[in-house]
């Protein structure tokens, strides 16, 4: 059985392989324009804009391709100087001390000199490489033009020189408009008390660079970085080009319809001034995606889209908050319930007991089904979110304590576990609109993902996905075998995993390392093999040989079109990955002081290990009398386990993903628990059980015998013949 669960694992490698687009999937991008111009407005949102108030971006809008900026770039804020920064390096970085004081502009000839790039330089080491853009155009003989002091940031070359500046756009020397391909305006911020003030006045200014523009010049405008009001937000985007009038502009970075990141602009920039990609560029070209409605209504859409960000923003640290309280309260009152000794309200406490960790496990999917609703576009939205969540739940409680499956040890829980994995795959296959601004999925605020399968959905994916499993292993093992109960194992796992990893759906890195081990440790256990410490790291090894293999193969493809596992792959080979790799390592090992996610992790591992699974009058040995009722459940049980631990170490998430995995499998362990205690506290009072495989039981009043379950007042004890 090993043998065919290592084949198997090399079929999955193979189906990556296989189906991974290729190089000529490629499409064609549109004929580059001969001059482009980048409009920085810091600060500027699409609740800015109107036809009365910004007149000009409000026209320029209505005949170019609109959408939504994250400006994220290292820091949670992006100051101005941080989004200047980025652009002039194609990947994010940072301004260091000239986020709160100016840099040093010497003027030299028609050009200018930007004192502190080397500093600069020295702050991004291991992020982007600054001065990219001007240096990718000098080597293609072409010229930047700057426009004011955050523009010269963005224009300057990596010696910190700008070819031509002026500090307003009616300063810049005639003829330069037409002699660079590529000029870069700051149009001043948009922030502070009078917002719309400085909306009027960066809009005159737009004005004044489309009255200078050469005919033909391509058009972006872009909301830079955040304002003062230390409130991250989406910020605005405006492009004009081939196709992009009445369209949504998204990006290859995002795989949004109407979401691009700062590093695009970079991109954007290059490529319409036919300019070749330079390697360290992080971001890939604005690109026209689905038509919009009439422009009050994308605005409109536009808009809310903020809103649901903002409201995931606040509601964040509240909801975690809650969750974890709920966890650990659900882990003592069921300690409490189990170590009851009334057998006449024994049963109505086990239910309970049994209810509310239905109602915990299925928490997570809920935080994904509430977003097939809009209630980012309701008055009230936190409420209206939060409604949503606790309806969802009950609709999949309901849908797993209705049905046939109710009346088995593993029924319910697999519904829940099943619903979860399902919700998860169909999320990833539809282009993963349900994990944006989900409780349990990725913020743009934030930026650490913008498609594919974030850390948290993994552990809940594959917990969920090795514990449908086993419950479905568990139903057909006395049906059609151990071997058809395996095959199923390996199929629902492999799927899951390959969904995960795979770049034009999960694109998860980490993921698949995690994913292996746990899915073989199940595959094995339901097999009836052990598994040795060896076993596990060779599983292990194995699951960082199929995502390095992942990683070439995307690594193959054109730059713009590699993922962050193929570019990843280019900085090992070309030996620059370190840095990655420490960061990486740094951000996990910081999780592990989380004050909101440890609760969950150390409340849930003694749950397990000393009620759960501890014989005796502590737990009552539930879990060990369902492993006897059901030993799948511990094949899906170690599986998640191995997953949650490895996913913690491999992850930057570090600790959310133990957390997140103990927070779906402890709750459906305990319901199991629930329901074997059941078996022996039938309606009618007296104590009794089900008769285990192999054997027949009997329940009597004496002393139990040496190594018998204990609890007060009955003993169970096999019977003799």
């Amino acid at each position: 059985m090993p043998k065919r669960v290592a084949a198997a694992l090399a079929l999955a490698a193979a189906a990556l392989i296989a189906h991974f687009p290729s190089a000529d999937a490629t499409p064609a991008h549109a004929a580059p324009a001969r001059h482009v111009v980048l409009i920085g407005v810091p600060g500027l949102r699409w609740n800015d804009v109107g036809p009365s108030v910004t007149p000009n971006l409000w026209r320029l809008a209505g005949t170019a391709g609109t959408g939504l900026l994250s400006v994220r770039a290292v820091g949670t804020l992006t100051c101005p100087a941080d989004g200047w920064v980025t652009v002039s390096a194609g990947a994010r970085s940072a301004a260091g001390p000239y986020c709160h004081r100016p840099v040093h502009l010497t003027r030299s000839g028609e050009g200018a000199m930007v004192g502190e790039t080397e500093r600069i330089r020295r702050i991004n080491a291991g992020f982007g490489p600054v001065g990219l853009l001007a240096d990718a155009v000098h080597r293609a003989g072409g010229c930047v033009n700057a426009v004011g002091a955050g523009a010269a940031l963005a224009a300057a070359d990596g010696r910190g020189r700008v070819d031509t500046y002026a500090p307003a756009p009616a300063a810049l020397p005639p003829g330069a408009w037409s002699r660079c391909a590529v000029s870069i305006v700051d149009a001043g911020m948009v922030g502070g008390g009078d917002r719309a003030s400085a909306a009027r006045r960066a809009d005159t200014t737009v004005g004044t660079v489309l009255a200078h523009l050469p005919a033909g010049t391509g058009v972006v405008v872009a909301g830079v970085a955040d304002d003062l009001s230390r409130t991250p937000h989406l910020r605005l985007a405006i492009a004009t080009g081939p196709g992009t009038a009445g369209r949504y502009l998204g990006s290859d970075s995002t795989r949004r319809a109407n979401m691009v990141i700062l590093p695009d602009l970079t991109a954007t920039l290059l490529s319409s001034a036919g300019v070749p990609a330079p390697a360290g560029l992080i971001g890939t070209p604005l690109l026209p995606d689905a038509v919009r409605p009439a422009l009050a209504d994308s605005v409109a859409e536009l808009s809310s889209q903020d809103v649901a960000a903002q409201t995931h923003r606040r509601l964040l640290p509240r909801f975690f908050a809650g969750f974890v309280i709920s966890q650990v309260l659900l882990y003592a009152a069921a300690a409490l319930a189990l170590r009851h000794g009334s057998l006449r309200r024994r049963r109505r406490i086990l239910s309970a007991t049994r209810l509310t960790a239905l109602i915990a496990a299925a928490v997570p999917v809920s935080t994904y089904l509430v977003n097939l609703v809009p209630w980012w576009h309701t008055s009230r939205p936190a409420l209206w979110l939060v409604a949503g969540i606790a309806a969802g739940d009950a609709l999949v409680v309901g849908l797993a304590m209705c049905g046939p499956w109710r009346r088995h040890l593993l029924g319910p829980g697999t519904v829940i576990a099943g619903v979860t994995a399902a919700v998860l795959a169909a999320d990833l296959l539809t282009g993963t609109h349900l994990q944006l601004n989900s409780m349990m999925g990725y913020s743009p605020l934030v930026g650490g993902r913008y498609y594919g399968m974030g850390n948290i959905a993994f552990a809940v994916l594959a917990t969920s996905t090795l514990l449908a499993s086993a419950g479905i292993a568990q139903w057909l093992e006395p049906r059609a075998g151990r071997r058809a109960a395996v095959a199923v194992v390996l199929a629902l796992t492999l799927t899951a995993a390959l969904l995960d990893s795979w770049t034009a759906w999960g694109s998860d890195f980490g993921g698949l390392v995690a994913f292996v081990p746990g899915l073989a440790t199940t595959a094995l256990l339901v097999a009836g093999r052990r598994v040795s410490f060896l076993r596990l790291q060779l599983l292990r090894a194995t699951g960082m040989a199929l995502v390095l293999g992942v990683a070439w193969i995307d690594y193959l493809r054109p730059p713009s079109r590699q993922t962050h596992m193929g570019r990843f792959f280019g900085q090992l080979v070309e030996g620059d990955s370190l840095p990655w790799l420490e960061r990486k390592f740094a951000a996990m090992v910081h999780t592990f002081g989380n004050p909101t996610l440890l609760p969950v992790v150390v409340a849930g591992f003694l749950f397990v290990l000393l009620v759960l699974h501890r014989p005796g009058r502590a737990g009552a040995g539930g879990l060990q009398r369902a492993y006897e009722r059901a030993p799948m459940l511990r094949a899906g049980l170690s599986g998640a386990f191995v997953t949650a631990v490895v996913g913690g170490a491999v992850n930057d998430s570090g600790i959310a993903v133990p957390a997140l995995a103990l927070a779906v499998a402890v709750p459906l362990a305990l319901a199991a628990a629930v329901v074997a205690l059941q078996e022996t506290v039938p309606a009618g009072g007296s104590p009794t059980t089900d008769a285990p495989a192999g054997g027949s039981t009997e329940v009597t009043a004496t002393d139990a015998a040496p190594g018998a379950d204990q609890r007060p007042g009955f003993t169970l004890r096999p019977a003799e013949g």
